[in-house]
This record gives structure tokens, C-alpha cells and sequence, in this order.
């Protein structure tokens, strides 16, 4: 098999990857028919999930519909502890209803951190139930190196994953709940007059892509897992810590392009599975890359973009002088 760091360079002469000192986290590009990897670059290291913890809590959410525990219909009442979820959130007062099927909506679309916890306390009584059927559901399908403590991704000590593990859990939700497979590629959706719309750029700006899930925490950086549909076949990329949202779209449009343009040939030489790739000697431990990140929310400010004829531009993603807030947006 061809080593990553080969696959890698050669990808880099293509012009498909950023060079190497911007590649903060994992990557990974499957075929989610069989779960045969095309390219994986560091998918065991350990990982803030953030908002793509999200997948998990709709997972959970559609066994209990198809259980008939609840109901698209079903009114999620918003719980105090709900409403005091920092953003990205809905904003519902303490008492305030939506329906079941609002709730995915916005869990999906807006990533809403007061909706996952109400949906987690109309199917488990109590967010804390809830993530023991998140864990208990992640050791079901494989997903060995995760852990979750939280229903939405918001920081927490002892929550990880793997981008392996979340290819696991981007094949399963797909494949077992066929019928909510749209709700991943909804480019937004509606709240009486508000139309709120999807932090996946992929959706608006890449041919064929159909869904899935974004994800930042300061910690994390900047996740996505990505799926795209081309002459009737699917790919998936995962894609970890990068320094801004743009990256995150351009990194995943990158290896899906090279995905689709060299299926046919590359398992014509054998490809290995989820399954089946090693598991790697020294996966990295969890490690944050706040530092790396250009957000105002984690300390670090965008470069400034200066007119021609205007003072030299400041260094990109200059460490601001203000103290860094607390950095709990999920997105």
C-alpha cells in the first residue's frame, strides 16, 4: 500500500492539498458504499469533535422515532438548562415549544446547542441519559476512540473522537436512516418569518455535494465530514483543525475533486477499508490548535485586507492584545 506521506506529496504536486505546515489536523476520503479509504492522513489522533458530535445526537434522536418513542410531532419544550446554551443557538424562552421536526432542523442546519439538549431530554429524560446512549450506540458501530459528554459538542474534558470514527458514524447515519438523509443537505430552513441558513459552504459552491455536518470549537479548529454524489457515486471526506471556515470547504472540495477524478484506477490496485486499515503506532493525543485558528472568538483576528495604496497589510491571523473569551460556539 502507498504511504500517506507519498499520497500526500503527490496530491500537493497536483495542486490538490495545501502544503503540509498548513495542515493542522486529520483528513480522511472514503467510499461510504463499503467504507474503502482513498486517502487518510493521521485518522487516528485524537480530536475535538465539537458540532459534529451533532451526527451522534440525530442518530440517537432517529432510533427513537423509529421506535415510536416520539413523533416528528412531538413538541420539545425548552428546559432551562437548554436556554442557557451559549450560541450557535435558536434563542427559545424557557418554556418555548418547537416540534421534533423543527428540532433536527435546526440541530442539523443552524447546529443549535439549545435544540440538541432538548431533544435530548424528550428522548433520554435528562441530557445525561441521553449521552450514555451516545456512548453506548458509538461502541455498536465500531467507533472505539470516542467518547461523548455532551449532546452538542460544546468543550468538555474527556470528549474525543476520530476521524475514523466519525466516517463510521457519517456511513451509519446515512445508511440506517435513509428517510432523514435530507436533512443533511438542507442549505437552511425556516422559523416562522426567519430563514436561517446552513454553515456548510459545500452545499452552496460544490457540484454534487448532499449533506452532512460542520464543526468548531477554538480547540478544535475548524471539522467538517462532507459527502458528495457524482454519475451516481458517493464520497465522503473528513476533514479536521483547519485554521478557518474557508479552508475547511477548500481542504474537503480538494480531496473529493481528486476522489472523483481517480476512483476508477485506484481500486483497480486495491483499496482497504475502514476496517480494515492499521490502526496507527502513535496516534497523536488530544491537542488543541487554538493557537492556529483565525477567529475573533478564539484570540486571533482575521488579516486585514488593505486597499491599493493603503498601509501594509498586518500579519494574517495576528494574536489579538485583549484576553481570549471563552470560545463555546459550535458550528
Amino acid at each position: 500500500m502507498i504511504s500517506s506521506r507519498t499520497i500526500s506529496i503527490a496530491l500537493m504536486c497536483a495542486g490538490l492539498l495545501l502544503p503540509a505546515a498548513a495542515q493542522a489536523g486529520p483528513k480522511l476520503l472514503f467510499d461510504p458504499a463499503d467504507g474503502k479509504v482513498l486517502y487518510a492522513e493521521d485518522i487516528d489522533d485524537q480530536w475535538y469533535p465539537a458540532s459534529l458530535t451533532k451526527m451522534m445526537t440525530a442518530y440517537v434522536v432517529f432510533e427513537a422515532l423509529k421506535a415510536g418513542q416520539i413523533t416528528l410531532e412531538t413538541k420539545l419544550v425548552t428546559s432551562e438548562a437548554a436556554h442557557a446554551q451559549p450560541p450557535s443557538k435558536i434563542g427559545l424562552p424557557v418554556g418555548g415549544e418547537m416540534s421534533v421536526q423543527l428540532g433536527l432542523e435546526s440541530l442539523v442546519v443552524k447546529s443549535a446547542n439549545d435544540v440538541a439538549i432538548m431533544l435530548a431530554e424528550a428522548v433520554g429524560g435528562s441530557e445525561p441519559a441521553f449521552v450514555e446512549r451516545m456512548n453506548a450506540t458509538a461502541l455498536r458501530l465500531g467507533m472505539t476512540n470516542t467518547h461523548f459528554v455532551n449532546a452538542n459538542g460544546l468543550p468538555a474534558a474527556g470528549q474525543a473522537t476520530t476521524a475514523r470514527d466519525l466516517a463510521k458514524l457519517a456511513m451509519a447515519v446515512t445508511r440506517d436512516f435513509p428517510d432523514y438523509r435530507y436533512l443533511w443537505g438542507l442549505a437552511e430552513f425556516r422559523i416562522g418569518k426567519r430563514r436561517i441558513a446552513t454553515h456548510n459552504n459545500l452545499l452552496k459552491t460544490y457540484d454534487g455535494a448532499d449533506g452532512l455536518k460542520t464543526g468548531f470549537i477554538c480547540d478544535s479548529g475548524y471539522n467538517i465530514v462532507a459527502s458528495a454524489t457524482r454519475d451516481g457515486r458517493q464520497l465522503m471526506a473528513v476533514v479536521l483543525g483547519e485554521p478557518s471556515s474557508q479552508e475547511r470547504a477548500q481542504r474537503a472540495s480538494n480531496l473529493l475533486d481528486h476522489g472523483f477524478a481517480t476512483y476508477d484506477w485506484k481500486v483497480l490496485f486495491g483499496t482497504t477499508t475502514l476496517d480494515t486499515l492499521p490502526v496507527s503506532e502513535n496516534p497523536r493525543p488530544l491537542t488543541s490548535v487554538r493557537d492556529t485558528v483565525t477567529s475573533w472568538s478564539c484570540g486571533r483576528r482575521p488579516a486585514r485586507v488593505v486597499k491599493k495604496g493603503g498601509r501594509k497589510p498586518v500579519a494574517k491571523a495576528r494574536a489579538s492584545t485583549a484576553a481570549a473569551p471563552s470560545a463555546a460556539r459550535t458550528q
